[in-house]
């Protein structure tokens, strides 16, 4: 460090240094900018309304009241609730906010010091009496102002720094507000099916009563042996077991909707929504060109975070001086003089260099990281659109082959039981059948909604997005 030293006589009264060294060194405040991290909202939900926290705090931003639905609900209002009230995504908003609050304290000047000194002692200076030390004899009383000086640009580009890194947090707000959406959207779905599966349940149970009660009528008239009646009574049974457990489901994939909006006990009455809609799907190779997710459109943004802090590292070669000005009062004849001070570290051995390499280093881990994600996009929008073509392919070939002929069958095995053609458990059978193919038809709808929440999620838009 070196240090240098200036003194200037004259006489000046210490108030009126004190207030000129203070106007001195006063700057106007910054203004600060908000709402600058958030990046573009992407298509995917894009029309509805997500949770952004206010700039300042207040008790209502505390005490926000949950709101408990109790209607019918559709996706989109599911979805409308989840971005206004999801706990995550709102954790994930305070980050950006606190990103900014960041950029407000990088843009800050460093404070100044204020330094006293006290030189010059003899024998005669007495410490006992409860005097201020510029008035006991043989002593010298300097007070000094110091302040540092930043070159290299170190201050501007901090700020760029955290700039960006507000950005990062956006874009993680960003890609938290799409994961919520699919979130709740595959929790809709569940909570589609398990609605249907129950009904589908109740249903049989009706079908598997009426069986048994036709079949108990024909054994109490001696038509058919009681041995008949053993098939439609173990299926009414087994669809009663069925019928409870769909219930159970319900209940739990209820309550897994709910938490989306941080609710922890539902008050909904059901959801509806167009489960047997299906669209055309595309080809994977039409579906990548319309990737656009801020998984990757972040790298733009972290890439220059690192070229940034490069630029950060590198201005840290670059010295700073701390320079100082202040009095010293001269008890013995009562003289003031002007003090003066510099001082700046020789950068001799440590000039940064570590940590403009691991800088260096970290950019081209980057570029590495980037193609990475950029990979696993690819992958998983492929296995996502594959799930997706089966699934449709299963739906239809249920819908307009498998589950009418499954249907005659039933209604013809039913009818010719009546007339006596067919047995009680050839009549059980047809309606297993036909009942499992329902079932298997309403899971083929679940997965190919599932599968399409996942794709629309891949490529950051709505499927039939035009």
């Amino acid at each position: 460090m070196i240090g240098l030293f200036v003194v200037c006589f004259g006489r000046i009264s210490m108030r009126q240094f004190l207030i000129i060294l203070l106007l001195a060194f006063l700057v106007g405040c910054r203004v600060y900018q908000v709402d600058v991290s958030w990046p573009e909202v992407h298509p995917l939900g894009k029309d509805l309304t997500s949770f952004y926290p206010s700039v300042h705090i207040s008790a209502t931003d505390k005490q926000q009241k949950l709101r408990e639905p109790k209607s019918v609900l559709t996706l989109r209002d599911v979805l409308a609730l989840s971005l206004m009230q999801n706990p995550s995504l709102k954790v994930s908003a305070w980050s950006v906010r606190t990103g900014e609050a960041k950029i407000q304290q990088a843009s800050r000047l460093p404070n100044p010091e204020l330094e006293t000194e006290f030189e010059a002692f003899d024998d005669q200076t007495d410490f006992s009496h409860a005097e201020t030390p510029a008035s006991v004899g043989g002593v010298e009383t300097a007070i000094q102002l110091r302040y540092p000086i930043e070159f290299g640009g170190k201050r501007a580009r901090r700020q760029t720094v955290a700039e960006l890194e507000a950005k990062l947090l956006g874009w993680d707000y960003e890609a938290k507000r799409l994961d919520i959406l699919t979130e709740t959207t595959l929790a809709f779905i569940d909570v589609l099916q398990a609605q249907e599966q129950v009904t589908l349940n109740e249903e049989l149970t009706r079908l598997s009563e009426q069986v048994l009660n036709m079949v108990k009528a024909k054994v109490e008239a001696g038509v058919l042996a009681y041995i008949e009646q053993v098939p439609a009574q173990i299926e009414l049974a087994d669809t009663q077991v069925s019928l409870e457990r769909s219930r159970y489901h319900l209940q739990v994939s209820r309550q897994v909707l709910a938490s989306t909006w941080g609710q922890s006990t539902p008050t909904f009455g059901r959801v509806e929504g167009r489960f047997e809609t299906i669209l055309p799907v595309p080809a994977v190779e039409q579906l990548i060109p319309r990737i656009s997710v801020p998984e990757l459109d972040r790298w733009q943004t972290e890439i220059g975070l690192h070229q940034a802090v490069i630029h950060l590292e590198k201005s840290s070669r670059v010295p700073n001086v701390s320079i100082g000005s202040g009095i010293k009062y001269f008890k013995a004849d009562g003289n003031v003089a002007f003090v003066s001070s510099l001082s700046l570290p020789l950068p001799l051995w440590g000039r940064n260099q570590g940590a403009i390499l691991a800088a260096k280093y970290n950019l081209q881990k980057a570029y590495e990281e980037r193609a990475t994600v950029e990979m696993k996009i690819h992958t998983n929008l492929s296995k996502a659109q594959s799930a997706l073509a089966s699934a449709e392919v299963t739906v239809l070939r249920l819908k307009s082959d498998v589950l009418p002929l499954a249907k005659s069958a039933f209604e013809s095995t039913s009818e010719g039981h009546r007339i006596g053609k067919f047995t009680s458990l050839e009549v059980v059978n047809a309606q297993r059948t036909f009942f499992d193919f329902k079932r298997e038809y309403i899971n083929a709808l679940t997965g190919y909604h599932r599968a399409l929440a996942k794709v629309e999620r891949l490529i950051g838009q709505p499927l039939n997005l035009q």
